[in-house]
């Protein structure tokens, strides 16, 4: 048998991930618009190997392996990022030990700190996600004491030095004020341990309350406290592309 006639027909792989019907899917490939290992594919009867094969639609990869989960929850407040505890405090793996796949959480949330968390087994996604050289942007609403100053953001945006080095933000905008508080947007990419929490302290306000509501193009949305989610093609494309592939 030859590698021409090994593996599933293409437009079969992309039915099965859900990108299209498998007629839906013949067009796409016809139309030039489906490459795989980085060559534009045209012809139907091309076969692939799903557990290898890298493909991209429009430009987007697209994930068609059956043995990778990408997830998105809501953790609570209270909840520990970390797959077991050996205090019993409730922590992450209580919300996923039911299922097949041995996941692990994409960075960390502190217990205080609620909001989206990525669980996923791709293990090369979740590095690349995780490292500081890739810019991967997360959203944060904090809420903080006192009355912003028109001037912080620019302040945050040009950098403000901790005790382990400077930080900056991508991006700040003041969301609602009230009476002693004010709700704050703050994107950065920095991923060190309670970033933002010490970031808003150094510039004299504390945090009340902390909530993460996207990385990189996920976002929150409405998914409540406790639950989870499996993301969309178009949304694990678009880690992939925050990543560079």
């Amino acid at each position: 048998m030859t590698t021409a006639d090994q593996g599933v027909r293409l437009q079969k792989v992309l039915a099965k991930a859900g990108i299209a019907s498998r007629r839906a899917a013949e067009d796409l490939i016809v139309a030039g618009r489906v490459s795989v290992d980085g060559s534009v594919v045209r012809e139907l009867g091309r076969r692939v190997d799903p557990d290898t094969a890298v493909i991209h639609v429009d430009g987007e990869r697209i994930q068609v392996r059956d043995d990778l989960a990408y997830l998105a929850m809501n953790k609570p407040r209270g909840v520990h990022t970390t797959m077991s505890d050996e205090q019993g405090r409730p922590c992450v793996g209580d919300y996923v030990g039911d299922r097949g796949e041995r996941l692990f959480h994409v960075g960390r949330l502190d217990a205080d700190t609620e909001g989206l968390l990525l669980l996923t087994n791709d293990g090369d996604l979740a590095h690349k996600l995780m490292h500081p050289s890739f810019h991967v942007p997360k959203t944060y609403l904090a809420e903080v004491d006192g009355t912003v100053a028109r001037g912080l953001g620019k302040r945050l945006r040009a950098g403000v030095r901790l005790e382990d080095g400077p930080v900056k933000v991508d991006e700040f905008r003041i969301k609602d004020t009230r009476p002693g508080r004010t709700l704050i947007e703050i994107v950065l990419h920095e991923g060190r341990k309670h970033i933002v929490r010490r970031l808003l302290a150094e510039v004299g306000h504390p945090v009340r309350k902390l909530v993460r509501t996207a990385v990189g193009e996920v976002y929150l949305g409405n998914t409540k406290p406790g639950r989870l989610r499996a993301l969309t093609q178009a949304e694990i494309g678009s880690l992939y592309r925050a990543v560079g592939e």
